[in-house]
């Protein structure tokens, strides 16, 4: 079915979301993103949702004056994250759910043609040029290799914000840094977002601190392992979780923040 650009029914840092048919949208990409970032997402998306994973379903990809689009099935209801800040979900329910998505991705085996963390990183810091310090990108892929890590499905940017509660349970969007790796490099990335970058920009920034406590703890619980071992094996990707918030573009005091957390973790210990 062909669709026509309606109305605006949401909007992110690279894309905008317009109705585009019945039971269908259009996830419209800005003129300033590359059109291989649209490609990827679309890729993926289908085959996270080919391989059972609660992504949606991709039906076709479109170019409307210039930017690249993706027709998705429609998914109604609120985010996770409205519920969160409404008060309709506590912090704790807020975070279950989370951690019970989580365990979904990291169960679900990845199909051959998503990237490894080691492929991901290489090609990312190749785009990016100078954005990461050449020290810093050598002693991560450094990192990387020393660590060996898993090869599961990871989503890359699982938070409240990237999950839709519709009628037939929640569902997960945006699947650009889709990759495999260990399920503690996505929960990495998940602390950094909710401890660290989203609580400056709050009114109470203790909520989403106390969604990613609640999210690890009822990861450990559903993983069958304990707090501290969790906690342990975040930490050691945490670097690597941090070098991609540089890659996505951090800028002034917070990039300088990473850059000196990435140097001191990448550091030799004595």
């Amino acid at each position: 079915m062909q669709g026509s650009l309606g109305e605006k029914i949401g909007q992110g840092s690279m894309s905008d979301v317009h109705a585009w048919a019945p039971g269908q949208v259009v996830k419209l990409f800005k003129a300033s993103v590359p059109r291989q970032v649209g490609w990827h997402e679309a890729h993926m998306t289908r085959a996270a949702f080919a391989a059972g994973c609660p992504a949606p379903e991709v039906l076709d990809v479109v170019t409307l004056e210039g930017r690249f689009g993706i027709v998705l099935r429609r998914l109604d209801g609120p985010t996770l994250l409205q519920l969160s800040r409404s008060g309709a979900t506590t912090r704790a329910q807020t975070g279950a759910v989370l951690a019970g998505l989580y365990r979904a991705v990291h169960e679900t085996p990845p199909t051959w043609e998503v990237l490894p963390l080691r492929d991901w990183m290489d090609h990312s810091l190749r785009s990016v040029g100078s954005v990461v310090p050449q020290h810093i990108a050598t002693g991560i892929r450094a990192l990387i290799d020393r660590l060996q890590p898993g090869d599961g499905l990871c989503h890359g940017d699982l938070h409240p914000g990237n999950v839709i509660m519709t009628a037939d349970g929640p569902r997960i969007v945006d699947w650009t840094f889709a990759m495999r790796g260990p399920a503690a490099y996505d929960l990495a990335r998940c602390h950094i977002l909710l401890s660290e970058l989203v609580p400056e920009s709050v009114d109470d920034p203790e909520r989403p601190r106390a969604v990613n406590a609640a999210a690890q703890a009822e990861y450990a619980r559903l993983a069958g392992t304990s707090q501290a071992a969790l906690t342990a094996a975040i930490e050691a990707y945490m670097p690597i979780a941090r070098v991609f918030v540089l890659i996505v573009g951090a800028e002034g005091a917070l990039r300088e923040r990473l850059i000196q957390r990435i140097e001191a973790a990448l550091r030799p210990q004595d």
